[in-house]
């Protein structure tokens, strides 16, 4: 299996799991949760390290331009998985643009997202 079945893999499995442990047990689930979040910079930078390491072998094989419509895909299916939660999405969002320091807070993706999307576009566009 190469790194991409790998991948697959992986994901396939951890949301398995994620599904079943919600549905048979979800407060297990959110406990794990809040004891993962009360590191939040070590997820940061946890994630920021896999995401590279994934990225790294995607675009071995995959181009920018198919990687990006993957992501939209990903994204869509994530707008479906929160659209029954919108007041509280809502609430969040609108508490992080009265946050002055949400900018600040957020530059590390913020820079990471703005170099994937320039990419993008230069492979699209040019």
């Amino acid at each position: 299996m190469d790194a991409i079945g790998i991948f697959a893999l992986v994901a396939a499995v951890a949301a398995l799991v994620k599904i079943l442990t919600i549905i048979i047990e979800p407060k297990a689930w959110f406990n794990l949760t809040k004891k993962i979040w009360r590191a939040p910079n070590l997820v940061m930078i946890v994630c920021l390290i896999l995401a590279a390491f994934v990225f790294y072998n995607l675009i071995q094989e995959l181009t920018m331009v198919e990687i990006f419509a993957v992501m939209l895909f990903v994204a869509l299916l994530g707008g479906v998985s929160i659209s029954s939660y919108h007041k509280e999405f809502i609430g969040v969002a609108s508490k992080m643009l009265r946050d002055r320091k949400s900018l600040r807070k957020a530059w590390i993706p913020l820079i990471v997202w703005l170099f994937l999307v320039l990419w993008a576009l230069k492979e699209l566009l040019i």
